[in-house]
């Protein structure tokens, strides 16, 4: 038999009404042993299943789910939301969303705020790779719990985010394809697992080869960071053949002030970009980047989440999706 089989069917075929068969098949409420064992011998039979998933939402249900990230005005927030709730389409839910503005406190009342929503389920984007544990913790206990993009240190919930070390490891290969000698990493700091799996994913990836590596320029995921990071690396000089910006931010915040300081770019230095967002396209050179799965991601996360719902019991799941490299012109030289 087929998934189309549904509790019509079986309930027909074992002659019992559709209320009778569904409380024997989820034990909700008494049925007599006989009928339970008869009712169950004909799903089996029939090759029915029962769909826990479609249980669990539409017992006390609200259909929808919240979800919270570090700064929505950030281009590739703004696309992470915008793939997830594309894809709750499909399983009929709705989105409520929360920006925590990359304050743990902030982000603990925008989580007491949702959980009192009596959402079905949490999505949630850490602010801080540790002191965003307690906030988690304390909304994981109203509802099922979710961590995408980044996580928190030491916590016990489904994870679904890109492989960081894996993108980084393409970016520095790229450039040394493209005949790099010198690098510099212009990164974020240890607040976000995203920031620390980004610059251990680069200082692994440099170890690979024999590239010159200039000290680390870290702030935080932002325009103002690049812009400042560049003026810090023309101040301090010589210039490196090559900046890995760990976000797309970061490096047309480099890219712009490079530019606006006489360094030509690709010419002199080739830049690149991680996630993939829209502004990577429209910067003047348009940036080589990383681009993250945003429809991947959001499929994953959404899968994860109403197996969580279904089953609270279940061992977590940790979801590591590849991302691609996109060449473009700011580090494709005349």
């Amino acid at each position: 038999m087929t998934d189309e089989v549904r509790l019509r069917d079986v309930a027909e075929a074992a002659g019992v009404s559709i209320a009778t068969a569904s409380r024997a098949l989820t034990g909700r409420n008494r049925v007599s042993a006989s009928t339970t064992a008869h009712v169950t011998a004909v799903a089996r039979r029939l090759g029915y299943q029962v769909n826990s998933v479609g249980r669990a939402l539409r017992e006390g249900s609200t259909r929808t789910v919240g979800m919270t990230v570090p700064v929505i005005g950030n281009p590739y927030f703004a696309q992470l939301v915008d793939a997830v709730e594309g894809a709750l389409v499909e399983p009929g839910l709705e989105l409520l969303i929360a920006d925590s503005h990359g304050d743990v406190d902030h982000e603990a009342r925008r989580l007491r705020t949702l959980v009192g929503r009596q959402i079905d389920g949490l999505v949630v984007v850490p602010a801080d790779v540790e002191r965003s544990a307690p906030a988690l913790r304390a909304a994981r206990r109203h509802a099922p719990v979710v961590q995408l993009d980044r996580r928190v240190e030491g916590l016990t919930t489904d994870f679904v985010g890109v492989d960081n070390a894996l993108g980084m490891r393409v970016v520095v290969d790229h450039l040394v394809d493209r005949g790099a000698r010198s690098v510099v990493l212009v990164g974020a700091d240890d607040v976000t697992s995203a920031g620390v799996e980004r610059r251990e994913g680069f200082e692994a990836a440099v170890a690979r080869t024999g590239l010159e590596v200039h000290a680390p320029l870290l702030d935080d995921f932002s325009l103002e960071a690049g812009q400042r990071a560049a003026e810090e690396l023309v101040a301090r000089g010589p210039l490196p053949d090559a900046v890995v910006a760990a976000d797309d931010l970061l490096a047309v915040g480099v890219v712009t002030t490079l530019r606006r300081l006489g360094v030509d770019v690709p010419g002199r230095v080739l830049v690149t970009g991680f996630d993939g967002t829209v502004i990577a396209g429209i910067t003047e050179p348009a940036l080589t980047t990383v681009v993250q799965p945003f429809a991947a991601l959001a499929q994953e996360v959404t899968r994860t989440l109403l197996a969580r719902i279904a089953d609270g019991a279940a061992p977590t799941r940790q979801s590591r999706i590849s991302p691609e490299l996109l060449v473009r012109a700011s580090t494709t030289r005349p």
